[in-house]
């Protein structure tokens, strides 16, 4: 038994509530169960000096965990001078996230920045901020598209995240920080809409897994983002 009391392959519940910003060009504040984190897409007029003049745009990511996201305060790394591995580590894995489903000519030079800021964790942070950050970029473009800035191909595709693990011998879908911490596999997966992967990142924490096990954990991973994807097109 899960201790959330799930089955092994039901997620906790999932909502994406779009325009959560009053400011910003596209906004969603995406919940996992108890990991909730605001996603706000920001744009600017201009891309990176190494893409100038290349008739392309560019999409990126900046990720952040309040203070008291967790049980105990976590000194703002704005206070320490620099950012964590972990910090740079997920925030370059959702700009590459992002980034596969844009298109980056019909984009034009322009850069899109994600925010995203975890209110409060319980696992997941990372599934759940590339998830409501693809619905935070889609509200972006329909914002420039409305303008006039853009035509209708720049999103290619959804993209959603999900973790599985083998929580005490089963894989499990969408682990919650009371299995993700205790896992003997722990994995994430990001895929798109149309059910291509764009990135795995799995870790043995005990004994090794097996290939029929990796499996497993894939087809977890692929009916939790195809719900995901479905709450995505909901949303809109």
């Amino acid at each position: 038994m899960r201790p959330s009391k799930r089955e092994p392959d039901e997620m906790r519940a999932v909502t994406l509530e779009r325009g959560y910003s009053r400011h910003a060009e596209g906004s969603c504040l995406v919940r996992f169960g108890n990991t909730h984190v605001l996603c706000t897409a920001s744009l600017e007029e201009k891309v990176p000096p190494w893409l100038r003049g290349g008739g392309k745009g560019w999409v990126t990511a900046e990720y952040g965990m309040l203070p008291r996201a967790t049980n105990e305060r976590t000194r703002r790394e704005a206070a320490a001078g620099k950012q964590s591995g972990r910090t740079l580590e997920i925030q370059r894995l959702i700009g590459r996230s992002l980034r596969a489903v844009i298109d980056p000519v019909a984009l034009g030079e322009r850069q899109i920045t994600i925010d995203c800021d975890v209110i409060q964790a319980d696992g997941g942070t990372r599934t759940a901020a590339i998830t409501g950050g693809w619905v935070a970029l889609n509200d972006c473009i329909n914002w420039m598209r409305s303008r006039s800035m853009v035509g209708d191909k720049v999103m290619k595709d959804h993209i959603a995240a999900v973790s599985c693990g083998i929580y005490k011998g089963t894989p499990v879908l969408d682990l919650d920080y009371a299995e993700d911490s205790t896992a003997e596999t722990d994995a994430n997966f990001v895929m798109t809409g149309s059910g291509g992967i764009v990135e795995i990142q799995g870790t043995a924490e005990g004994a090794p897994f097996s290939e029929d096990e990796f499996n497993a954990l894939l087809g977890l991973a692929r009916k939790g983002i195809g719900r995901l994807v479905d709450l995505q097109k909901l949303s809109g």
